[in-house]
């Protein structure tokens, strides 16, 4: 064995013992006030690291660019259903050959197992094959891709590469998003395979078939359906639970101290039992959790859902205990063509995760095939010169909670959806409000929120007390939510009732009243012929109520009364409700100015702040560490933003504001605006973030 090879060896297991120190202190354990940088990691193709040739250029690109990375993530296939087991031994052995090179240039270096169950139906004839049960939807299809968590059989396969991606030696295990029971191509929601309606049965002492689930779901009585509908989601829980513990104790038993990761998206048939989940994971030795929130956008042609992608990554964020400090959001550019994705957005996308909640970013955003990565280094310049920038956010942020507006929704929220008519499982329980792009800071708990916005549905997974509670704050609400809690006996809190439904040419009217300003008598027609929505009429039922809007038609006459109306019930609850189109189509002056003064209203100068200008900007506002308000915004818009106006509940006088070149300019207040001050920011480049901190 030659001299080199030896120093070469001996300096790489020197690198892997200060690893595993490092690693000790670095998760469960960590507190949110000692993370000084974001978290990344690059999550590499089998392409890509299984090639000798190609694996030394990745690491040279990665040495070029020094620090966009302080990890590398290997995926273990490069298609969607589970390893054949041999094959999966066999690239193992390939890894712990592969981590180590990593290690030696100073990258820590991990194992994300892309299937454990598998994603869907690809690549079938090279994937794994045996006796085990596929996952199975309620009318009993399968996916041919994916297996159920609950096969006594399977289960001996997934105990098997777990522990061989143990003995690989990584830093890290992740596991994959395709631990869920929904979207598993080409079924939806699973897993209703005999041996699962069994084990149901077991947990409800009651006998089933899939016909009579389709039947005490989707039919009879509102009451019975979510009884059974929760039970159905308790279920879910515990599936995907007893897979954990399963992993967990396999892992450990090869390696105690191992690092293990979850892959997440909105988990809300799944039960959304995230905290569960983690301390299952942690294990009874209380082993370092890493979290892996995600979904969608992978190309850059729907710009908005960069955003509406942070709100969903945010609401996943929320759940998480707080001694979970490595949050790395999913940042995935499949299927990995450059110009579908563009290098200021990809980094813009990583900023604005870590804004809603995340302590940094997971990039799957190279080749996965065995070809040059030149195209791809404007992409990683891009990221080494944001990385800055984004140490700054995540060091500033932390885990410090999220002050703003809220979607109401809890871990049952599902169970809800469709209660009155249609198929379940089945429903979204959640909207992307537009109030969001006004400029409202976008917080994802409503229960510590300033003002909470109700939709349809959600309140039947609410108990008496926690509706009481909720609306004793500030509540915007849309038409379809004030019925439901009329209909459930809280009109007395509610301040209004329906007078009125059309479904054509109506246009929402502003009044005089001081909330609206001075865009009193200003019109906003959303053209119910080409955007088919109700549009309410409501009238008050209580007194202490005020009328914001009323609908007129295009003749001018007036139709309603009331279509947007303000009430302080008996609780000190400041109620708003909204019959016209109270969710979308927010882009005018007149309206983001009224939303923004309902809502400041509404929290009773709760709200942190805000962007008080006319642009379209996302916001998330939290407090330091240090008790300072730091606020993040983004200019979501393809023209600059000039001057734009923040107003912050502030006691200074200055604040420091910082680019994504992670450049700070100091900036004195313009003024008052009762107990906030006002801030003119620099003008902001379209699709760009600033970082805005209370100067000491």
């Amino acid at each position: 064995m030659s001299l080199f090879l030896i120093k070469r060896i001996f300096y790489s297991c020197f690198l892997m013992a200060v690893n595993v120190l490092m690693f000790k202190n670095e998760g469960m354990a960590q507190s949110s006030d000692s993370i000084s940088k974001a978290s990344v990691s690059f999550r590499i193709g089998t392409a890509v690291w299984m090639s000798d040739q190609r694996f030394e250029n990745l690491l040279n690109l990665f040495d070029k660019y020094k620090g966009v990375t302080d990890q590398i993530t290997f995926f273990t296939s490069s298609t969607h259903p589970p390893l054949p087991l041999e094959d999966f031994a066999g690239r193992m052995k390939l890894l712990k050959i592969r981590m180590e090179q990593a290690r030696v240039r100073g990258y820590k270096a991990g194992i994300n197992i892309l299937s454990t169950i598998g994603h869907h139906e690809e690549n079938l004839e090279h994937s794994l094959h045996g006796n085990y049960t596929y996952i199975t939807d309620i009318n009993g299809k399968v996916s041919r891709g994916s297996y159920c968590p609950n096969d006594r059989e399977f289960r001996n396969y997934i105990r098997r590469i777990y522990q061989l991606a143990a003995a690989a030696g990584p830093d890290y295990i992740w596991i994959d998003d395709d631990v869920r029971l929904a979207g598993h191509m080409p079924v939806g929601f699973t897993c209703f395979c005999s041996n699962c309606i069994s084990i149901f049965e077991t947990e409800t002492h009651r006998k089933w078939t899939r016909q009579r689930l389709i039947q005490i779901f989707s039919d009879g009585e509102q009451k019975d359906k979510l009884q059974w509908r929760r039970a159905w989601l308790d279920h879910n829980r515990n599936t995907i639970n007893n897979l954990f513990q399963l992993i967990e104790s396999e892992v450990h038993s090869v390696a105690p101290d191992m690092t293990l990761g979850f892959m997440t998206g909105d988990r809300f048939y799944e039960g959304y039992d995230f905290a569960n989940w983690a301390k299952t994971l942690s294990g009874k030795a209380g082993a370092t959790v890493w979290w892996r929130p995600g979904g969608g956008y992978y190309q850059d042609g729907m710009t908005a859902e960069l955003a509406g992608k942070s709100h969903d990554i945010g609401r996943q964020v929320s759940v998480l205990p707080a001694n979970i400090t490595v949050i790395q959001s999913e940042i995935e550019n499949f299927p990995y063509q450059r110009l579908k994705k563009a290098a200021s957005i990809t980094a813009l996308e990583a900023a604005s995760h870590i804004a809603a909640g995340c302590t940094g970013a997971a990039f799957n955003v190279l080749s996965f095939y065995d070809e040059p990565l030149d195209e791809y280094e404007p992409l990683l310049q891009k990221l080494k010169n944001t990385r800055p920038f984004l140490d700054r956010l995540a060091a500033t942020f932390a885990r410090n909670p999220l002050e703003g507006a809220s979607v109401v929704w809890d871990e049952n929220s599902l169970a809800a959806q469709r209660l009155q008519s249609g198929d379940w499982p089945g429903g979204s329980p959640v909207i992307r409000p537009e109030q969001y792009e006004t400029g409202i800071p976008a917080c994802y708990d409503y229960r510590n929120a300033a003002v909470a916005m109700l939709t349809e549905n959600n309140i039947y997974t609410l108990d008496d007390e926690a509706i009481r509670k909720l609306l004793s704050g500030g509540v915007y609400m849309d038409v379809p939510a004030l019925e439901q809690l009329n209909r459930s006996g809280y009109g007395a809190l509610t301040g209004f009732r329906v007078s009125d439904t059309s479904m054509k040419d109506r246009i929402e009217q502003f009044t005089d009243h001081p909330v609206n300003g001075h865009f009193g008598r200003r019109q906003r027609d959303n053209r119910q012929s080409f955007y088919k929505e109700a549009a309410y009429g409501i009238r008050a039922t209580q007194p202490n109520t005020d009328t914001l809007a009323y609908l007129v038609d295009y003749s001018g006459k007036k139709q309603a009364d009331i279509t947007l109306g303000l009430f302080e019930n008996a609780l000190g609850g400041r109620i708003c409700v909204s019959g016209y189109y109270p969710w979308n189509y927010m882009g005018s002056q007149s309206k983001s100015a009224q939303i923004k003064s309902i809502f400041r209203w509404l929290s009773k100068d709760r709200l942190p702040g805000y962007v008080a200008s006319f642009h379209k900007a996302n916001c998330w506002i939290r407090s330091t560490g240090t008790g300072k308000l730091a606020m993040a915004v983004t200019n979501s818009s393809f023209d600059p933003a000039v001057a734009p106006e923040v107003i912050l509940r502030v006691n200074g006088d200055e604040i420091i504001i910082y680019n994504m070149r992670n450049r700070s300019e100091k900036i004195r207040s313009s003024g008052s605006d009762g107990i906030y001050k006002k801030f003119v920011l620099p003008e902001i480049a379209p699709w760009e973030m600033v970082l805005v901190v209370e100067a000491s």
